[in-house]
């Protein structure tokens, strides 16, 4: 899936309405962190502010498709493997 067009100069743009491109890009965002390591809530938005403006619904996204986990607190996050 190209994601380019919903980018522009590295930047999202729009997220995407299909539900598969939507899935690419959640999987391009996650691949931004690593695997046994703890994010805090800050490290996690400025990694996402990168790429959106509203890095808030990014992470929000992560964390409902199951790419990132976080605390009952919003805290501390970390990368976890998708199941397909």
């Amino acid at each position: 899936m190209a994601l380019e067009r919903f980018l522009k100069d590295g930047k999202l743009i729009t997220i995407p309405r299909k539900q598969k491109a939507k899935e690419a890009l959640f999987d391009a965002l996650s691949e931004k962190f690593e695997f046994d390591r703890d994010y805090s809530e800050k490290e996690v938005n400025a990694i996402l502010a990168e790429v959106y403006d509203d890095y808030a619904i990014l992470r929000r996204y992560l964390v409902d498709t199951k790419r990132l986990a976080r605390d009952d607190y919003g805290h501390h996050y970390c990368r976890i493997k998708l199941e397909k």
